[in-house]
């Protein structure tokens, strides 16, 4: 294979990992609507977890190839990604105010799952029992968000209809029948195993005829290609002004990525990981989640000027990547 069929296939893969996640969400979202599922629980749950598809699908591929740092690496430039590229270029294009709910809840416990992996990753290994048990915390995490979002939304009218609106964006057109619903999703799940498979393939033999390591291919190109719908769906959020939805999409991507990608990457074949993933790679990964959220506690907004310093934090990640890889 050679370099222009390798970028075409890159290419590829990555829209079909896009499409992949929207049959999905599209097929999930009319099931649920069939057997009488609200808004907000489509919202928090089947919408918000079709935007991770693609990261869980790309790291599960590269788990399974032996790329454990690709894996792993995925999941720190998609959550560096989610805050600096995406926040910051959304917070350019158009201020983000930052909720109360966001400021005393999501934002603590991204910090708090984003922490929980130096424990996890200490012996530099990740093995099936403490993959089930993140993936427990994440089902525990998840009930505790539609619960308490359930009872905001009751004294918050706007909240819900926010909601509302981001469920009908992000599937614009769900199938009519329970068959095409379930058709939809198959297809979406298929879409999502060759996308990742097309993707990690072509990424790994581009980044490793540029003598890129795993590690830098993971938060690089895979990391920003699977972070698609994210800005996609941030930056659609930020034009119609539903900072509320912007804001508790990156936050809870990043809570999503931390558990439920590395979480079902470990299930799928436990692995171990260089010190480098384990330390420096960890602690930027860490500097950037704490200094968006001190941007956040701090202004109670993203303005423009602090988008720019995310942005900027984003090149000097991609440049310090590139830079350990000669």
């Amino acid at each position: 294979m050679n370099l222009f069929y390798a970028i075409i296939l890159l290419v590829v893969g990555l829209a079909i990992l896009v499409k992949g996640a929207d049959w999905l969400v599209d097929g999930a979202v009319a099931i649920a609507r069939h057997f009488g599922m609200s808004p907000l629980i489509i919202g928090l749950t089947i919408v918000a977890m079709g935007t991770s598809a693609p990261e869980v699908a790309a790291s599960i591929a590269a788990a399974l190839s032996n790329s454990a740092d690709m894996a792993v690496g995925n999941v720190y430039g998609s959550n560096i990604a989610n805050l600096a590229l995406v926040g910051g270029v959304c917070a350019m294009i158009r201020p983000i105010c930052v909720t109360r709910a966001a400021l005393i809840r999501d934002i603590p416990i991204m910090i708090g799952v984003s922490l929980l992996l130096y424990g996890v990753f200490f012996n530099l290994s990740l093995g099936r029992v403490e993959s089930a048990g993140m993936l427990v915390l994440f089902i525990g995490i998840i009930v505790f968000l539609i619960h308490s979002e359930r009872k905001r939304s009751q004294r918050d009218k706007a909240l819900q209809e926010n909601i509302e609106s981001t469920v009908e964006q992000a599937a614009a057109h769900p199938p009519k029948t329970l068959w095409g619903s379930s058709l939809l999703i198959l297809l979406g799940l298929a879409c999502l195993a060759g996308g990742a498979q097309l993707t990690v393939f072509s990424a790994k033999y581009l980044g490793h005829k540029a003598g890129l390591s795993d590690a830098v291919i993971g938060s690089t190109i895979v990391a920003v290609g699977t972070s698609l719908p994210e800005l996609i769906t941030c930056l659609i959020a930020a034009l119609k002004g539903h900072d509320d939805l912007s804001v508790g999409n990156l936050v809870g991507s990043n809570i999503f990525n931390t558990l439920l990608v590395i979480g079902t990457a470990g299930i799928a074949k436990p692995f171990a990981l260089s010190a480098r993933m384990a330390g420096t790679d960890f602690w930027l990964m860490i500097a950037v989640t704490v200094g968006f959220s001190a941007f956040a506690f701090i202004f109670k907004k993203i303005n423009r000027s602090v988008g720019a310093i995310l942005f900027l934090c984003y090149a000097g990640y991609i440049a310090y990547l590139l830079g350990v890889s000669q």
